[in-house]
């Protein structure tokens, strides 16, 4: 998958998207470690199979799973539960013991049953639920509360076409995605449970131009996401990865300059409120400050020397 978005990359030509600085730390993480979390998909990505070549799918899976050596691996089962509950059963006998850091993604949940079912099939297993309904985002503080669930993803072409959206305007940016990524963000405040967006479904394939241009959409989607409090989302194909990469180092690299004179200015009037050029400081903004600087340092955008002390 590395050399698969590193060719991707240069296919597309991503210096002229970004330029060389973005360009060079975005070569490095995909040379240093392109995937960071990885699901083994068996529910929409993967489509209806028969029985005995999921059978033999889920056990092969598993023990590929074990040489990967990544820090955060899971699978998606179906929502199907007699063929789901069957591939995770086989999947974790073959798997034993299953690696640090792996979660058990269940797709288009209803309610806190479907939790409750999982959790009891897979004791010890960390759950992520899928909300891409309606009846699930208005149960999603119960629903997280139903098992050991750590992340809440957020499927935005399931939640569009069950509120009546046509294909042609099902997109990340619709009003109705905002309004439920801003409810489940405020649904799931305080829990600990790490919300992701959903995916971009336009694919960078082509010409170096058409490429650039699902890049251009995959990073606008980023940030939008991040602006909205979101650090985690989808993706597809390792040709998206260069545009991930991309748009966050990006977004912070823009804003690093500005946040550390804020930052250092607070820190100067000993944690009085303070005004840098027309941006007033207080307590709040800085808190989104310290927020701003812990994730540009975890995701690679930043070098420690770069964040205040």
């Amino acid at each position: 998958m590395s050399r698969l978005a590193l060719q991707a990359m240069d296919e597309g030509r991503l210096a002229e998207l970004v330029g060389d600085e973005i360009t060079g730390r975005v070569r490095a993480k995909l040379q240093r470690q392109a995937i960071e979390d990885y699901r083994i998909d068996f529910e929409d990505g993967y489509g209806t199979r028969d029985d005995s070549e999921e059978d033999q799918h889920a056990r092969t899976a598993a023990q590929a799973l074990a040489q990967c050596g990544l820090p955060q691996t899971g699978i998606r089962i179906k929502s199907d539960w007699r063929r789901g509950e069957r591939t995770l059963k086989i999947f974790l006998d073959a798997a034993n013991p299953l690696p640090g850091g792996f979660v058990l993604t269940l797709p288009k949940v209803f309610s806190p049953r479907e939790v409750q079912r999982a959790a009891a099939a897979a004791p010890g297993i960390a759950l992520e639920v899928m909300i891409e309904t309606p009846e699930a985002l208005r149960d999603a503080r119960a629903i997280v509360s139903a098992g050991p669930v750590v992340a809440a993803h957020f499927g935005p072409y399931d939640f569009t076409a069950s509120l009546g959206v046509p294909a042609a305007a099902q997109h990340l940016r619709h009003p109705l995605c905002d309004y439920a990524r801003h409810r489940l963000s405020v649904e799931l405040a305080g829990t600990g449970v790490t919300i992701s967006d959903g995916p971009t479904a336009i694919l960078p394939f082509g010409t170096s131009e058409e490429i650039r241009n699902a890049w251009r959409t995959h990073i606008g989607n980023i940030r939008h996401a991040l602006e909205c409090g979101i650090y985690q989302g989808w993706d597809l194909h390792p040709a998206q990865l260069p545009a991930r990469y991309a748009a966050l180092f990006s977004f912070y690299r823009e804003n690093l300059a500005a946040s550390q004179d804020r930052w250092q200015r607070y820190r100067q009037a000993s944690a009085q409120a303070t005004r840098t050029g027309q941006v007033f400081d207080d307590a709040a903004t800085v808190r989104g400050l310290e927020t701003f600087f812990v994730r540009g340092l975890s995701c690679g955008a930043f070098d420690e020397n770069e964040v205040p002390k």
